[in-house]
């Protein structure tokens, strides 16, 4: 089979200087400048900064830029997002103003040297992201006991704790003290058959991350970037919640593979999961499935089971959605006692109820991963 021949930029930007804002008349290329451009895995991911107050009134030509962009490289889909101009920020690793009184926080500091023409993450083969449209649905425990469940279908796999402002992977992998620099890297630490990296193993867990949006986009870059993942079959990504400048971020930057949506069954936390979709579905990126957490309790005592929340509703949003549905999580005390004592269930009770569900959803996602295209 013939190499895939990658676009390059100046031909990317000779599509898009084509594309005309019709009530302007001028190019979309003069009215943005572009931020990013990035081909891989047999997409376009294109960044085009423009006035904020402009960046609604133009998402149609950033429609009409994607289907440019398709017409002129048919072997590649294109995904166009528009950022707003921001004033520039200072240089986190090399500007470090002390935190003000109420408890703010440094972003990274000792790391930073990488090359902004260097790819990201050019050793990872596939880059899952575990994200749900709101917080409290069990996202970072589903997503610690998926990448632990991957682990012992024998992949190698490494883990990121992308939720800046609320860092729980260090607590649920039992991980305290500080990861090494080396070379101007951080190394990962290793759990439980994982290379783990969150802001949270280099700040103190008591103190409110009092972060702005550029300080939070420049920490998510350097734990992409400036962190020594070595070669990895899959790099699970504990997203923060909801669909803000942080998830579009994560979404062009580590280019990537798939996503899974975690919702619980309740309506109200299905529309946020339909909204985590569309985010997905903008940016180009495949929404490998929808899993449903807290699906059902069973009594310890008498084993009856309760439908606290509801039942089958992300099934059926699943189904509504044409997205795979790719399993239950039952609510077991187990479930939070483990994670509250830094061991994934599936490794700390590998027979109990949890562990199976777990390990059934480990494998599934590691059949479809094992079928996605590498990343370079």
């Amino acid at each position: 089979m013939a190499e895939q021949r990658v676009p390059s930029r100046e031909e990317i930007e000779t599509v898009i200087r084509s594309v005309v804002e019709p009530t302007s008349g001028r190019s979309l290329l003069e009215i943005g400048q572009i931020e990013a451009c990035q081909t891989a895995a047999g997409r376009i991911r294109l960044t085009l900064a423009v006035a904020p107050a402009l960046a609604a009134h133009l998402e149609k030509s950033a429609t009409a830029a994607e289907q440019a962009l398709d017409r002129a490289f048919p072997e590649w889909r294109a995904s166009v997002l528009l950022t707003a101009h921001r004033p520039t920020a200072p240089n986190p690793t090399t500007s470090r103003p002390e935190p003000k009184a109420g408890g703010g926080h440094r972003p990274l500091g000792g790391v930073g040297n990488r090359d902004a023409s260097e790819p990201l993450l050019p050793q990872v083969r596939t880059v899952i992201a575990v994200s749900s449209g709101k917080g409290g649905v069990g996202k970072s425990t589903t997503a610690v006991n998926l990448a632990a469940g991957l682990a012992l279908e024998g992949m190698s796999v490494g883990l990121m704790d992308a939720d800046v402002h609320g860092p729980s992977l260090p607590r649920m992998l039992g991980i305290s003290g500080r990861p090494e620099v080396r070379d101007g890297k951080l190394i990962p630490v290793e759990a439980w058959g994982l290379r783990a990296m969150s802001i949270g193993m280099l700040v103190d867990e008591t103190q409110a991350m009092v972060w702005r949006g550029p300080m939070v986009m420049g920490a998510i870059g350097q734990l992409l970037g400036d962190v020594a993942w070595g070669e990895l079959d899959v790099l699970v990504i504990d997203m923060p919640p909801g669909t803000g400048d942080a998830q579009l971020t994560l979404a062009q930057k580590a280019v990537l593979s798939g996503a899974i949506i975690v919702s619980t069954p309740q309506d109200i936390a299905l529309l946020d999961a339909r909204r985590g979709v569309a985010m997905f579905e903008k940016t180009r990126v495949p929404v490998l499935g929808l899993v449903e957490n807290m699906s059902y309790f069973c009594c310890p005592n008498c084993n009856h089971r309760t439908e606290l929340f509801g039942h089958g509703g992300a099934r059926e949003e699943a189904r509504r959605l044409d997205v795979p549905f790719l399993g239950e999580i039952p609510l077991l005390a187990d479930i939070r006692l483990s994670a509250d004592e830094g061991a994934p269930i599936v490794v700390r009770a590998p027979e109990s109820e949890a562990a199976k569900a777990y390990r059934s959803l480990a494998a599934g996602v590691a059949g479809v991963v094992r079928k996605l295209p590498h990343r370079r």
